[in-house]
């Protein structure tokens, strides 16, 4: 592990308070794991043994419901923990997780993780801050499929990846338009009219690069007061 590396390690909640010496007891001797997209880490119902550090690349976290459909939990990007929390919900994974883009992750066991907690109690304070970050962005995403038109949950989502906060932009969509419309609460063919009606907005389309031409107004049409269903 590199020090570009380390640096997005010690960017996560769950690692970023720690002391240098917890962090490092944790993941400083773990190796690097490079996934295809594709590969599934663990499905659900299985045994929680470990959680994952995002170095790279994306990862979705899923439940398949009764009647066999998906749904996407969560999406989770460099710079992300997933999965710690499960470990102390009855030891199984409540839902499965898939690498949807090639991936570098650290896999850290999770008996070093209960051990390192009762060795370094500021450990569970951090837990308790990665736990509130993700039931924060469980409730924004929540949020957002109620209060905000499919147009503005498409515009919400360019804004946050987007490199710049005004001015014009170029993004490539991290990963298929099929998962982008299911994390966003959409069917696809929702989330290309969605698309459709951001190009007043100045939003062009080419496969999957995206081309804004003012940032700042894409964000203030996300936070205007107009959230009918078609956006306008």
């Amino acid at each position: 592990m590199d020090a570009s590396d380390w640096r997005i390690v010690r960017s996560t909640p769950l690692l970023g308070a720690v002391s240098q010496e917890v962090a490092q007891s944790l993941v400083g001797n773990q190796p690097i794991s490079v996934y295809q997209k594709g590969h599934t880490l663990f499905q659900q119902g299985e045994a929680a043994d470990a959680f994952f550090v995002v170095l790279g690349g994306w990862v979705k976290l899923y439940r398949v419901t009764p009647d066999g459909n998906e749904a996407v939990v969560g999406v989770y990007r460099r710079g992300e923990t997933f999965a710690e929390a499960a470990m102390f919900l009855g030891g199984r994974y409540p839902v499965s997780a898939e690498v949807v883009t090639d991936a570098r992750l650290v896999r850290v066991d999770g008996q070093r993780l209960r051990q390192r907690i009762l060795d370094q109690p500021e450990l569970a304070l951090s837990m308790l801050a990665s736990a509130s970050y993700h039931l924060k962005a469980l409730v924004e995403q929540i949020e957002h499929i109620k209060l905000l038109s499919a147009p503005q949950r498409v515009a919400e989502f360019l804004v946050r990846l987007s490199p710049v906060r005004e001015g014009g932009a170029a993004i490539e969509l991290p990963y298929e338009k099929a998962l982008l419309a299911n994390r966003l609460g959409m069917k696809p063919e929702s989330l290309s009219r969605a698309l459709a009606k951001l190009r007043p907005l100045g939003v062009s389309v080419d496969r999957e690069q995206i081309s804004i031409v003012d940032v700042a107004l894409l964000a203030k049409f996300v936070e205007s007061s107009d959230r009918g269903e078609e956006g306008f």
